[in-house]
């Protein structure tokens, strides 16, 4: 099973558009995840179109509108992996533990709102994966998105991308 992970688009404030390498990894991909702060429904709109499936959480800067159709934190099993979506998780300093305690029984959270990419995994095996943006860079050197792939239960390939 494939993955693209992608958060804080911010679109049209960051960019008018995805940028097209994102667009050809969702057309490739079985299931995007996106953590939060869209800004705009029709980002929404569009990869509920284009994604065969989407799996998203909205985030602080996302208004009345996204979180209507979208929840806080969005929870999913694939092919017996449990996954979490949510756009904040507060500072770096104890994001494992504090994670480990917020999302028990949860295999991997994927998260947003920094724009830093992250990929750990806590002392009881959760993996954390903020793919960073893919609009909006801020203080790194690149914007970015994730891909990753699931065998069997278990996430392999994770990937960052530089765009």
């Amino acid at each position: 099973m494939r993955l693209v992970l992608i958060s804080d688009t911010h679109l049209p404030m960051r960019a008018k558009k995805l940028p097209e390498p994102v667009w050809e990894a969702i057309e490739r991909a079985d299931v995007v995840i996106h953590a939060g702060d869209w800004v705009n429904v029709g980002l929404l709109d569009e990869l509920e179109s284009r994604a065969a499936q989407l799996i998203g959480c909205w985030g602080n800067n996302d208004g009345p509108e996204l979180r209507a159709r979208l929840p806080e934190v969005a929870r999913v099993e694939l092919d017996g992996l449990s996954i979490a979506v949510v756009h904040e998780t507060g500072s770096a300093k104890g994001r494992e533990l504090r994670c480990e305690a917020a999302y028990p029984g949860v295999d991997v959270l994927v998260f947003g709102h920094s724009h830093i990419p992250w990929d750990t995994t806590s002392p009881r095996g959760l993996r954390l994966l903020n793919p960073g943006s893919p609009t909006d860079r801020r203080r790194q050197p690149y914007c970015t998105y994730q891909t990753a792939t699931i065998v069997a239960g278990r996430l392999e390939e994770v990937a960052l991308h530089n765009l």
